[in-house]
């Protein structure tokens, strides 16, 4: 059983055709996974309230202890601390951490409980190029409390 004339394909038709498709493949996932940018500080306040419930920020009991320029943007490091009590009824529920000019702002979020005894952590984080970096704890109550420090990742990866 053999294939007809209409049947048969060329190896050089065959492998256009796949190429073809694999490029319009990957188009569409690029288009349809690209972030903005920069995000919007609007953007960024639907994100917190996404991630960490509606509600107005005090921008205070929080603190992200890291230089204002980072050496290199590849290995950004954000210690964040909370100045709040961890008793029982009341404690530091969570704390989220955003960058709003990286493509994906939203970074993590880090949980806590009562027996946790401070509310702290570290991580590090790739940065894309200079952005505000936002650190925003929430209580066991739901209220917010925030810090946000601008810090400066010079092209190519090299500050100073």
């Amino acid at each position: 059983m053999g294939m007809n004339k209409e049947q048969e394909i060329s190896r050089r038709s065959f492998f256009h055709k796949v190429g073809t498709a694999g490029v319009a493949v990957v188009a569409a996932g690029t288009t349809l996974t690209s972030a903005p940018r920069q995000a919007s500080a609007s953007a960024i306040d639907a994100l917190v309230a996404e991630r960490l419930g509606a509600g107005d920020v005090a921008y205070e009991k929080v603190l992200i202890d890291t230089p204002p320029s980072a050496e290199n943007g590849a290995l950004v490091r954000i210690p964040v601390s909370v100045d709040h009590p961890m008793e029982s009824d009341n404690y530091i529920q969570s704390i989220a951490i955003f960058v709003d000019n990286n493509p994906k702002p939203f970074v993590g979020q880090f949980d806590f409980t009562p027996e946790s005894g401070r509310a702290a952590v570290e991580c590090r984080i790739k940065m894309a190029k200079t952005s505000q970096v936002r650190a925003i704890a929430k209580t066991n109550a739901g209220k917010l409390y925030g810090f946000k420090q601008e810090i400066q990742v010079a092209e190519g990866g090299c500050a100073g």
